[in-house]
């Protein structure tokens, strides 16, 4: 089922009075339980795709369509909800409050999307994804004591926890080695899977597409290919 689709989305920007084409009419729709990959050289368009895809800025053109709602249609405070509540993200560095626990960090999550549970409720919640993401015995621990992996997945965790239904995942194995990396994949796609959540992910390893469902190779702001990988 298609949650979230762009429609030839085009994006361009105004340099010393000339147009420049970032993007050049860009189609794809995120499915529910799917992992999409957008991958590319430098410069290729794909982390401005996924700013334009989440909501953080209005395409030049284009429709971006969240569960047959049209963005552009809607107000910046109207957008700014969804981001806040149906929508998860995760980046290269893991910005964990540095003063929170583990814990209250998803618990913080919970009060920023609004969630309607009750404080046991939430706690209850918490602790259950903590132990899917293998950091129960973590749950009361700091940042500054985390291993890079453990900071990676505190941060996934966190951004799932109000069950958002799609997940922005822009290069968050890129400060990790091999080891962790994999597995901070393989967290991800187990979670989209469970929970069901679209996710777009944009990485520049090659390894880390072994992870996902789908691949969009992306050059000079166009789509070159796209592959599906996990069956």
């Amino acid at each position: 089922m298609t949650t979230l689709e762009l429609k030839n989305i085009r994006k361009q920007f105004t340099n010393g009075g000339a147009s420049e084409d970032i993007l050049k009419g860009i189609s794809l729709s995120l499915q529910k339980g799917e992992v999409t990959a957008l991958t590319g050289t430098s410069g290729s368009g794909k982390s401005t795709l996924l700013t334009i895809a989440a909501g953080l800025q209005l395409p030049s053109s284009g429709d971006i369509l969240f569960e047959e709602n049209r963005m552009s249609a809607l107000s910046a405070e109207a957008r700014r909800n969804i981001r806040a509540t149906q929508f998860g993200f995760v980046f290269q560095s893991a910005h964990l409050v540095p003063f929170l626990t583990v814990e209250e960090q998803l618990l913080l999550m919970l009060d920023t999307a609004e969630s309607t549970l009750g404080k046991s409720e939430r706690t209850q919640k918490a602790a259950r994804l903590l132990q899917l993401v293998g950091l129960e015995h973590r749950r009361h621990a700091y940042p500054a004591s985390l291993s890079g992996g453990e900071k990676q997945r505190a941060a996934i965790a966190r951004a799932v926890i109000h069950e958002p239904k799609v997940l922005f995942a822009d290069e968050p194995t890129a400060s990790l080695d091999s080891s962790r990396s994999r597995d901070v994949m393989k967290l991800l796609l187990d979670l989209t899977r469970e929970l069901q959540i679209a996710t777009l992910l944009v990485t520049h390893d090659e390894e880390m597409l072994n992870y996902t469902d789908r691949v969009i190779h992306m050059s000079d702001g166009a789509m070159a290919r796209a592959n599906s990988l996990i069956q």
